[in-house]
């Protein structure tokens, strides 16, 4: 019988999904990136950090205020927010606790005063994805995907918006070196049909603003880096499934970062490599 044209026996390449979480975490400690992500069930954590618990608070407050008419985004009603997301988990006792929740109140308020939130972004905590090949026109090698803490669109373009609770006010550098922000930007833009190159982070505690605008070449490079480790996952975590040594694989790290890694319990070389953080010792002083 006359065949058709089909390769039966080529299969089609499976496109790897990776976030800039995942990306991150493999790249900062394979066997934290195997802790979190595959083994099952999931080996033991620490309890809360008080950093993690801030920034999320923070995050949370500003959600819920661009929910809200633009009438009602005030600075009064931001640091109100504030409060009625507040948590105490990971500070050291009730009266640190306070301290923060009045800084943050702070930064939100101060934060609303001095920036425009009239406007209603076209996304908050927004979930992008898109199917990605760093060489253009080529066929797609991985699924780029995540969720972008607000995305602007100002003069027909989008932009990446970032909140920032650390100690450290970042600077143009780090946000035209961030990996999760070319990645939104590359997603959103495939996402939302609408050009976006540049990107921002708002540190709150400082009131200023880091920003980078973006050329096809520079997002070219994110994306040939994000393919490269996500190659390096796909093969190790394929390997693993086929039988292979989980610490061959997904080697330990060991560094500063295990003295507040979540799966310190779970890690007697992170156990070794550095003494265990206090909850509460990254906040800003």
């Amino acid at each position: 019988m006359e065949q058709l044209g089909f390769e039966f026996a080529v299969q089609p390449r499976r496109l790897t999904k990776v976030s800039p979480a995942r990306l991150a975490t493999f790249g900062d400690c394979p066997r934290r990136y195997r802790l979190s992500y595959l083994d099952r069930p999931t080996p033991p954590r620490t309890g809360p950090w008080a950093h993690s618990t801030l920034g999320a608070v923070v995050h949370n407050a500003l959600r819920a205020l661009f929910d809200l008419p633009p009438g009602r985004r005030t600075p009064e009603r931001a640091a109100a927010l504030l409060s009625e997301h507040w948590q105490d988990a990971g500070f050291a006792d009730g009266e640190q606790a306070a301290v923060y929740r009045a800084r943050a109140k702070e930064w939100v308020a101060g934060y609303v005063e001095h920036h425009d939130v009239a406007s209603d972004p076209v996304g908050i905590e927004r979930w992008v994805s898109a199917p990605v090949n760093p060489e253009p026109g080529r066929p797609a090698s991985m699924i780029i995907e995540g969720r972008a803490d607000r995305i602007d669109q100002r003069g027909g373009e989008l932009v990446i918006v970032d909140y920032k609770t650390g100690r450290r006010a970042p600077d143009e550098y780090e946000a035209r070196s961030s990996q999760a922000l070319a990645m939104y930007a590359v997603a959103a833009e495939r996402t939302l049909r609408r050009p976006c190159r540049k990107v921002e982070l708002h540190h709150l505690p400082s009131g200023t603003v880091a920003e980078a605008t973006h050329t096809p070449e520079s997002l070219r490079r994110h994306l040939s880096r994000a393919q490269e480790t996500a190659e390096d996952v796909r093969l190790a975590t394929d390997t693993l499934d086929a039988g292979g040594d989980a610490d061959v694989l997904f080697p330990a790290r060991p560094g500063r970062r295990c003295s507040w890694c979540d799966f310190r319990p779970s890690c007697e070389t992170g156990q070794r490599a550095a003494p265990a953080a206090k909850p509460w010792e990254l906040l800003a002083p």
